[in-house]
């Protein structure tokens, strides 16, 4: 697009819908391609690689996991008898920190990056709006939370192809399901992780907009992040953990339920969309408001 049909479309306000979609690929390929997030993926990638190698050294002379403790990740136990549950193991061992983390960092600095860099006001002179690129800003962040989450569960699906044999699987109601219905609970496990991190992701928009410093952004994000485990863990605080976002995160173990026990999953949507709603909603608020000259 030329200087002039920039001038022209930022004059009516009245962005062609074909712009709007080359402003989030824009996004996307900006966001994937900083070595920060290629480095926080890989650091996602190599999670289930070090969990399936350490069960097949474990298990190599005939042992059991945790020597038989019970201690570890959902699903740990299983994984010797079947490499799709390394994917179950997986995102549950990066569920409570790693993959929130990663969301926090990028959602943290989808505007406080560009405010601190002095990109954010010659985005804004595009026929956008605030609006519009507050929009595709939480859209990119949302696309990562998925992209983080196969991410995981990819890397994990391989390593377990690649240690342990894969076959019939056993829910944890203690029936039989074949593997391609095995596959698909993975994938629909791996959505159900993708949807959690989305309340994570409108907090850390909203923490980006309030600041100029991307490292603020991102700092305050994973230590709310934090804060949030930790009261969720306090006994005495039950009273309020079922309105924490992380309160439903491990009821995607469900779906490997048969007949799959949907309440908590439904509470967590909920809970989930509670959070987009608030604090994009504030974000909003705050961004719209924004004085961006400087």
């Amino acid at each position: 697009m030329s200087r002039a049909d920039v001038r022209e479309a930022g004059a009516g306000r009245r962005p062609n819908p074909l712009w709007a979609l080359g402003l989030l690929r824009s996004e996307l390929v900006t966001t994937v391609r900083r070595w920060r997030t290629l480095a926080l993926l890989g650091v996602l990638a190599a999670v289930p690689v070090l969990v399936g190698v350490a069960v097949r050294i474990e298990t190599r002379g005939g042992g059991s996991v945790g020597g038989g403790s019970g201690e570890g990740p959902a699903f740990i136990t299983q994984i010797t008898n079947n490499g799709l549950f390394l994917v179950f193991t997986a995102l549950a061992a990066t569920l409570p920190f790693f993959l929130p983390m990663t969301v926090g960092v990028v959602a943290g600095d989808a505007i406080a990056g560009e405010a601190g860099g002095g990109t954010l006001r010659y985005l804004l002179v595009a026929p956008a709006g605030r609006t519009r690129l507050l929009l595709t800003k939480y859209t990119t962040v949302l696309a990562f939370c998925l992209l983080a989450t196969l991410v995981v569960a990819v890397s994990a699906l391989i390593v377990g192809a690649l240690l342990f044999p894969l076959g019939e699987l056993t829910t944890i109601s203690g029936t039989r399901i074949s593997f391609a219905e095995g596959l698909g609970r993975a994938l629909l496990i791996a959505l159900a992780v993708a949807a959690s991190l989305v309340g994570v992701a409108a907090l850390g928009l909203f923490v980006s907009t309030l600041t100029n410093s991307g490292i603020a952004a991102m700092a305050t994000t994973v230590g709310l992040l934090i804060t949030v485990q930790i009261v969720d863990q306090i006994p005495q605080l039950h009273a309020v953990q079922p309105y924490l976002f992380s309160h439903y995160w491990l009821s995607f173990a469900d779906l490997m339920r048969e007949p799959v026990y949907w309440d908590d999953l439904v509470k967590n949507l909920g809970l989930q969309g509670l959070y987009a709603a608030v604090f994009g909603s504030a974000a909003w608020a705050r961004f719209t408001a924004k004085d961006i000259s400087v």
